[in-house]
């Protein structure tokens, strides 16, 4: 399952402000993570207040990676900022499966737009900190240095070195074509970002900026309460698809509520759906298999 992950800081709180150190402790927990739970990362993009990330879990372990990667990148973020509480706002990370090849495209070219559709640069590349383009889908590799201010160099769970391998999402696609495709859709973001901000009347900050912010500053800008958290996207003009995947999503839980009311009489073979994870993971529960 291929799928966009998001997840924001307190209160929308700058504590994510691109650094060196910030930039590196972030790729190498992602590159940590991802390989020990079989995590295929495509694309990601670290903003001031929060990040998204676009990967596949191949081997049905996205809440264990979610889990830890969250974790161990807020304990050794209050490290390094010296913030006392939560780092993560309360909300649980949102993940929304793309379940077409235009979803795909769509949310890889809104990752890269999220810079400047926030106002922070004219131009995606122009962003500080880290932030996945369209050549570099499926080539790019970087390799994160364990931070000396939080991993314990003696412990083998941590290596001095990680390397993250971006890889290519599945799809009816060629590599060729996605790049191609979300560069396209890139431009037309960023076009709609600077008609906008032309309407408004208001400036892009620039680089320069964005790296001068206070981390324990806060977004200010209005926002609606209580947004829908989607469960899964199909892109623009994909009726059918929508369709789809709503009755499957139906039909999963509807199957689901079914085991766990036969589970809660005691019944321990109920057949528990495909993609069940919580009561195959901690009870050992029965699942259908694909």
């Amino acid at each position: 399952m291929t799928s966009m992950i998001t997840r924001r800081a307190l209160r929308r709180t700058n504590l994510l402000r691109p650094d060196h150190e910030l930039n590196n402790l972030y790729l190498y927990c992602l590159a940590v993570f991802s390989e020990q739970f079989g995590i295929a990362v495509h694309a990601f993009t670290l903003m001031s207040n929060h990040h998204h990330l676009v990967v596949t879990d191949t081997q049905g372990r996205m809440p264990d990676f979610l889990r830890e990667m969250h974790r161990n990148y807020a304990l050794a973020t209050k490290v390094l900022r010296k913030w006392e509480g939560a780092l993560w706002d309360s909300d649980k990370p949102s993940v929304v499966e793309l379940r077409t090849d235009q979803a795909l495209v769509e949310k890889l070219a809104y990752c890269m737009a999220n810079p400047v559709e926030a106002g922070a640069v004219r131009r995606a590349r122009q962003w500080p900190g880290l932030v996945v383009l369209p050549e570099q889908l499926g080539r790019m590799t970087w390799t994160g240095k364990r931070p000396d201010f939080y991993f314990d160099a003696d412990n083998p769970q941590w290596p001095a070195v990680a390397t993250l391998r971006l890889t290519m999402a599945s799809s009816s696609m060629s590599d060729a074509q996605v790049r191609e495709l979300a560069c396209v859709e890139l431009a037309r973001l960023e076009t709609e970002a600077h008609q906008e901000m032309d309407a408004k009347g208001w400036r892009f900050l620039g680089p320069e900026r964005v790296l001068a912010a206070s981390p324990y500053d806060r977004a200010t800008s209005w926002e609606p309460l209580r947004n829908c958290n989607p469960t899964f996207a199909v892109g623009r003009g994909q009726r059918e698809a929508f369709i789809e995947a709503g009755t499957v999503l139906r039909e999963f839980r509807k199957a689901y509520r079914e085991a766990l009311h036969a589970w809660r009489n005691g019944i321990r073979h109920a057949l528990f759906p495909t993609g069940t994870w919580l009561m195959r993971c901690l009870h050992a529960a029965t699942v259908a298999l694909l």
